[in-house]
C-alpha cells in the first residue's frame, strides 16, 4: 500500500525541525496569514496609514473569492463600490502624498478610475479572464500610489547595538537564477532591514552565486547559502569572524520590530507577522537550533503545501525571519531539489537602498 503524500510530508517535518543540525537549521511555529497572494502581502506591509487607499484596495482584494466562486452580482457590487470609493475620497488621498508627489499620483488616479470602469463592464459580463487581469493592473497602480505616501526618512528604528551591520532602508528586487530556470523576488527592508540588508550585500558580493541547495524537504522548505569550506556563513574580511544577523520579526501594530525573540518569548501566540510565511516561496532567514542570533548567510524559500498550512497556520510564523517573495517564476521551486543549485543572485532595483553600517 502507497504511503498517503500527506503522510509523508508530515514525518518529513517532524523529522526537520527535531534534527535540526548547526549547519543549517529553522525553527517553528504559530499562526499564519490567509492572505496568500505575495504581492497582496507585500501591500499590506507597507507603513502608511491612509484608509481610504486601504479600503479600496481590499475591496478589490476580497473580489479574488467571489470570481473564484462566480458570485457575479457580489463581483459588481463590489467594482462599482471601488469606484465610489476612488471618486468620493480622491482628494483625501491626493491631500495625503508629499507635495512633489501630487502630480504623480493624480495621474495615477487618472490611470485608475478607467481600470475600475473597465472592472465593473468586465464583472457585468462575467469575462473572468479578463475581470483577473484587468483587477491585477489595479491593484498594481493602488500599490504605486501607496509607494508615494512613504516617507523619505526610515520608519523604523534599529537598535544601535547592529551599528555595524549592513541595513536595506527600502525594497530592492533580485532576480534567482537557478539550475532550473529564474525567479523574480522582492527583498522587504521596511519591516527587515537588516536580514534583507545581509541578504542584498551578500547577493552584491556574489556570495550565493554556485552554491547548492543544501537541504530539500518537500512541501516544507528550500536551503541553500551554506559557503564550500568548513564555515557556515559569512566571514568578515576584516575581522575574519562570522557575521551574524539577529533574529529580527516585525509585530502588526508594534513601531518597534523584535529582535533575538520568538512570539513564543513574546507570549503572541496567535498572532501573525507582518511578513508571514504564507505563499510558496517566501524567503526566510536560517539560524541554528542552539541560538536566535546566528544566522548568517543561509536562507530557505517555504514551499506553501495547502494541506499542512490551512489559512491562518504554518509552521515558522514567529521563529524565523521572513524578508521577501517571490512574485514571479514560484513554480520552479516545485522542480529543484538536493541536486540543484543557484547560478546567480542579481539586484536589478534597490541597491541604493543598502547602507554599510548604521
Amino acid at each position: 500500500m502507497k504511503t498517503p503524500r500527506l503522510l509523508i510530508a508530515l514525518v518529513a517535518i517532524v523529522v526537520f525541525l527535531t534534527f535540526c543540525s548547526n549547519e543549517a537549521v529553522f525553527a517553528a511555529l504559530p499562526p499564519g496569514n490567509a492572505v496568500k497572494d505575495p504581492y497582496a502581502i507585500l501591500r499590506n506591509a507597507l507603513p502608511i496609514e491612509q484608509k481610504d487607499l486601504r479600503d479600496l484596495q481590499h475591496k478589490l482584494e476580497e473580489t479574488s473569492n467571489l470570481v473564484r466562486g462566480n458570485r457575479w452580482p457580489a463581483v459588481n457590487k463590489a467594482s462599482t463600490s471601488s469606484q465610489f470609493l476612488l471618486s468620493k475620497h480622491q482628494k483625501r488621498i491626493i491631500d495625503a502624498i508629499p507635495t512633489g508627489r501630487q502630480k504623480e499620483a493624480e495621474s495615477i488616479i487618472s490611470s485608475l478610475k478607467e481600470n475600475l470602469n473597465n472592472l465593473g463592464e468586465l464583472s457585468s459580463e462575467k469575462d473572468k479572464i479578463n475581470f483577473i487581469k484587468e483587477r491585477k493592473e489595479s491593484l498594481k497602480k493602488i500599490g504605486d500610489l501607496e509607494y508615494l505616501l512613504l516617507s523619505e526618512d526610515f520608519p523604523f528604528e534599529i537598535p544601535k547595538e547592529y551599528d555595524n551591520l549592513p541595513r536595506l532602508l527600502g525594497r530592492a528586487n533580485v532576480l534567482i537564477k537557478t539550475s532550473q530556470g529564474d525567479m523574480t523576488a522582492v527583498i522587504d527592508g521596511y519591516n527587515a532591514p537588516l536580514t534583507g540588508g545581509a541578504f542584498i550585500d551578500l547577493a552584491l558580493k556574489g556570495f550565493y552565486d554556485g552554491l547548492p541547495f543544501a537541504r530539500a524537504e518537500d512541501f516544507y522548505v528550500l536551503q541553500t547559502g551554506d559557503p564550500k569550506g568548513p564555515e557556515r556563513g559569512y566571514l568578515d574580511p576584516e575581522t575574519k569572524e562570522e557575521r551574524h544577523i539577529p533574529l529580527e520579526i516585525k509585530v502588526p501594530g508594534q513601531n518597534k520590530t523584535a529582535y533575538n525573540q520568538t512570539f513564543e518569548d513574546l507570549g503572541l501566540f496567535t498572532e501573525t507577522p507582518v511578513l508571514p510565511f504564507a505563499t510558496l516561496g517566501t524567503l526566510g532567514w536560517a539560524h541554528s537550533s542552539e541560538s536566535l542570533e546566528d544566522g548568517s548567510s543561509q536562507f530557505f524559500f517555504f514551499l506553501y503545501e495547502a494541506e499542512l498550512n490551512p489559512a491562518g497556520r504554518n509552521l515558522i510564523d514567529g521563529r524565523n525571519a521572513a524578508f521577501g517573495y517571490v512574485v514571479e517564476g514560484e513554480e520552479i521551486l516545485n522542480e529543484l531539489g538536493i541536486k540543484d543549485k543557484i547560478i546567480s543572485i542579481k539586484v536589478e532595483s534597490g541597491a541604493e537602498n543598502l547602507k554599510e553600517n548604521g
